[in-house]
């Protein structure tokens, strides 16, 4: 069964990532997951593990490790260390909503014309998206003149302080006679500017965000009355509204709705198995069951490509 399998993704392999969390001898190339491994005080890249160390020792000189060159190299034995099961994501938390929903993320990169139908353009496009995912505050889409029609680059427009989707190129504005439109116009930003303000926004997003996950974490275990923590008698009283709301998020309630968002933003980062923070197990586990439904989705994609592929190599070879 393996031995098919692998015949099938072979002509496959330049199209998957293999992340090795071992080094792999490079002899016989299995992974070293125990014991020691030897490794070249010279060569980066070249590791053995204690089999084909043996019988390197017992190769005669000039064919020992670098094989037909006059000097030898040193190899050095270390202790193969296990790879941890538990590691602590120490990342920040980047929130976009562009990656809430699938939808969302199909109409940016429809908007952006990012495609993934070549290597290039995969290229091109997940560096584009990771600057949207780094960068939530920047635009998201290409701006257009108003006047004539074509793109507007950064810091070369102007837009209209009132009517949101009103912009106008430099070129158009700066035509004899000027802008006939009854609202003020205000210069584009430039990169250095734009960049400054998307820093010093994203920071300060962040911090807010992390001290209002913290003080949902504290409210949600707090059990005294006269709480001195910052906004602790709030969000309590979020929870009770919860409680008792009959509208609910999902009947279009304010405060509901605003409750359900740090619930889900906690809830995606927890790493706590017994939260005290009310639905967190919930969440979590539709978390999971979302996730589930993802990779199931994505793995039954991948079995009929390979299933296409496979027929067509079998048509071609025959």
């Amino acid at each position: 069964m393996f031995t098919h399998l692998g015949e099938t993704i072979s002509p496959m392999k330049e199209d998957f990532i293999m992340v090795h969390l071992q080094y792999a001898c490079s002899h016989c190339c299995i992974l070293m997951v125990s014991g020691n491994r030897w490794s070249c005080t010279q060569c980066r890249n070249f590791q053995l593990c204690n089999k084909c160390y043996e019988a390197e020792q017992k190769r005669e000189e000039r064919d020992r490790h670098p094989i037909n060159q006059r000097e030898k190299h040193e190899l050095r034995p270390f202790q193969i260390a296990d790879v941890p099961m538990e590691t602590k994501d120490r990342d920040e938390i980047l929130e976009s909503e562009f990656f809430d929903t699938r939808q969302a993320f199909l109409s940016l990169c429809q908007g952006n014309h990012y495609q993934y139908d070549t290597l290039r353009r995969a290229k091109h496009s997940s560096i584009m998206v990771l600057y949207h995912l780094h960068n939530p505050p920047a635009p998201a889409f290409v701006t257009t003149c108003n006047i004539c029609h074509l793109n507007i680059e950064t810091g070369q427009g102007w837009r209209c302080e009132v009517c949101p989707e009103y912009d106008v190129c430099n070129n158009c504005y700066q035509k004899e006679g000027g802008v006939d439109h009854h609202h003020k116009l205000t210069n584009h930003p430039s990169i250095t500017d734009r960049d400054a303000q998307n820093k010093e926004a994203r920071q300060i997003r962040v911090v807010q965000l992390r001290k209002m996950l913290d003080l949902l974490v504290h409210a949600s275990q707090c059990r005294s009355a006269q709480c001195q923590y910052p906004n602790c008698r709030k969000v309590k009283g979020l929870f009770r509204h919860g409680i008792h709301c009959k509208v609910r998020a999902s009947g279009g309630c304010v405060l509901c709705k605003k409750m359900w968002y740090l619930l889900q933003l906690h809830a995606r980062a927890c790493k706590v198995s017994e939260c005290h923070v009310p639905r967190c197990r919930d969440l979590k586990e539709h978390l999971r069951r979302l996730q589930q439904q993802s990779d199931s989705r994505r793995r039954a994609a991948v079995m009929e490509m390979m299933s296409q592929r496979a027929a067509e190599l079998h048509n071609s070879s025959g």
